[in-house]
């Protein structure tokens, strides 16, 4: 019998999402954070931006810090993220510059 846990549900998108195939800005609704992008088509991101709320840090578009380790790179619109690829962390906003894909909201 698996557990019902609201603090795995929150932390793993199950708190609805968005699908994103233009480029304007999309930020998640008030109280809650991107969790993961899934990208539908190979897709070039313009702004990711990173939720830094602790020791933790998440890669994005802008500048990378020691929390992010040695030799992190910050993602540009020359990254392609090819579709069917998704990935997990804390944004507070993301904007593609081509493709599309499906922000999940958690908190």
């Amino acid at each position: 019998m698996g557990i019902n846990s609201t603090e795995v549900a929150y932390g793993f998108g199950q708190m609805g999402s968005g699908f994103v195939d233009d480029t304007g800005a999309f930020t998640p609704p008030t109280g809650k954070v991107i969790v993961a992008v899934q990208f539908i088509s190979d897709s070039t991101i313009t702004t990711l931006t990173a939720v830094n709320d602790g020791d933790e840090a998440y890669f994005g578009t802008g500048t990378q810090t020691a929390n992010n380790g040695a030799n992190s790179e910050a993602i540009d619109s020359g990254n392609t993220f090819p579709a069917g690829v998704t990935v997990f962390g804390r944004y507070s906003a993301l904007t593609l510059a081509t493709g599309s894909a499906i922000a999940y909201f958690g908190h």
